[in-house]
């Protein structure tokens, strides 16, 4: 679908529809400033482009300057209830500030944040789930199905809409990925602000990768979306990776794509470890090209032939080979150091 997204500037990254930033979120305990920081270092060079920290506390608002003073991408501050830290937070810098503003009491106060953030220049994003819908909405829908998530976003976004602030961006999350879908396809009819995708709760690597790449993928390819997190029960780092692996199977995102085959009895060479070994070593190319590991020297070459570049096994050796075209014949170990050679020269 063809959607038109309300650009919102978070930092330096304008979220418009023409780039899907990768977020990520700190799991670090608050009261560890430094702890925090190295994380959040470590994200970005990892290639997370915008970080969410939680500020649960008027005391972790020292997060902010000390974290940015580090990083060179936009830094959220999550914060739930406090009106005071959100407050606090727009005045330490933050770039912008998750918050519900249903959720911190009198429309005096709402009106301070979005005077404040509109001030400074500070977007907001509105994120529910099915276990912050008000009651009165849950009980006209009966369930937090996806009529009753989507009203609930636009409802809080009116309350900052009443304050002439608009520089919103809004994610509705389900650990249910139909539901998921579901939602954000009826958000992206009814608004136009920019949308933040995600699966929340979606679990440990194996199952939070398969629910986040369905859920996120789907939605990506029918042109929604503008940020994206893949939540998972593990080291944020691997939720960059894997973020940039769903972009880059849907051409949005440039770097080597690896393709290789499942493996048969025509199989003589230990492919596995072939195919893992060649995954690491291409793992910070940034060329946007497409590599086959192919298990026999019978098709290899033709079923990959429209890789750039790939290899096919044989009995201890293996044809590297360019768009289907054999190029040489290379012992097995040296495999890995032919494909990285003629990659450098692509």
């Amino acid at each position: 679908m063809m959607r038109t997204v309300k650009p919102v500037k978070v930092g330096n990254c304008l979220l418009n529809g023409e780039h899907i930033y990768i977020q990520s979120m700190l799991n670090v305990p608050a009261e560890n400033v430094e702890g925090n920081v190295a994380q959040a270092v470590a994200l970005e060079k990892a290639g997370c482009e915008i970080i969410r920290t939680a500020v649960p506390t008027l005391e972790a608002v020292r997060l902010i300057p000390a974290i940015k003073e580090k990083i060179s991408i936009p830094l959220v501050a999550d914060i739930h209830f406090d009106y005071k830290i959100a407050l606090e937070a727009a005045a330490a810098g933050v770039d912008k500030i998750r918050i519900n503003p249903g959720n911190i009491g009198s429309m005096d106060r709402v009106k301070q944040v979005a005077d404040v953030c509109r001030e400074k220049h500070i977007p907001i994003r509105i994120g529910v789930n099915s276990g912050s819908l008000e009651k009165e909405i849950l009980a006209k829908y009966g369930a937090p199905t996806p009529d009753a998530l989507v009203e609930s976003a636009l409802g809080h976004a009116r309350l900052l809409e009443q304050f002439d602030f608009e520089d919103i961006v809004i994610s509705i999350k389900s650990s249910d990925v139909n539901r998921m879908i579901d939602c954000y396809r009826l958000a992206a009819e009814k608004c136009p602000y920019p949308l933040h995708l995600g699966v929340t709760e979606a679990g440990t690597e194996r199952m939070g990768l398969i629910k986040s790449a369905i859920g996120i993928g789907s939605l990506l390819h029918d042109g929604i979306g503008e940020t994206i997190r893949v939540s998972l029960t593990d080291d944020p780092l691997r939720e960059i990776a894997a973020a940039r692996d769903i972009l880059k199977s849907i051409d949005k995102r440039s770097g080597v794509q690896l393709v290789s085959c499942p493996t048969c009895g025509r199989t003589k060479i230990d492919l596995v470890s072939l195919a893992k070994q060649v995954e690491e070593a291409v793992q910070g190319c940034e060329k946007n090209v497409k590599i086959a590991v192919m298990g026999c020297i019978v098709n290899g070459p033709g079923e990959a032939r429209e890789a750039d570049l790939g290899v096919a096994g044989g009995d201890g050796v293996g044809l590297i080979f360019k768009k289907g075209e054999i190029l040489r014949k290379v012992p097995e170990a040296e495999i890995v150091p032919a494909l990285l050679e003629e990659l450098e020269q692509l």
